[in-house]
């Protein structure tokens, strides 16, 4: 059996909790929560956060020699339904025909107040 690797990424920045970007454990890459968190859009619409979020997961894939189409399963975050249909553009934007398994999952909150939306990911590699 393989070990699971533990990954983080210099192009998310430093990790400053107890958790790591990713973990990697043979063909599958288990991708934590990301967030717009430190980006531009931390403080902008549901929209600009996904945007940024799927910017950050996008590197994670390229650093893994992969692509956002080898996404498997998403699991997505948000403090309220009523950007819903912007998320969804977004959403189909990035997924184009490869849909992933989905759950979207409404919160009272996430770690900051200005954050709308957090989404983690499973990638086949």
């Amino acid at each position: 059996m393989t070990q699971p690797e533990r990954k983080n990424y210099p192009q998310l920045g430093e990790v400053k909790a107890p958790y790591v970007h990713a973990v990697k454990h043979g063909t599958t890459l288990y991708v934590s929560g990301l967030t717009a968190f430190g980006t531009a859009a931390q403080q902008r619409d549901i929209a600009e956060q996904a945007e940024a979020i799927f910017e950050q997961l996008r590197l994670v894939a390229e650093a893994e020699q992969t692509s956002l189409a080898a996404l498997l399963k998403v699991t997505i975050f948000v403090t309220s339904f009523t950007e819903i249909n912007a998320l969804r553009e977004v959403l189909y934007r990035h997924y184009g025909h490869h849909l992933p398994a989905s759950s979207l999952v409404q919160v009272s909150g996430l770690f900051s107040p200005d954050l709308r939306i957090e989404i983690e990911a499973i990638l086949a590699l």
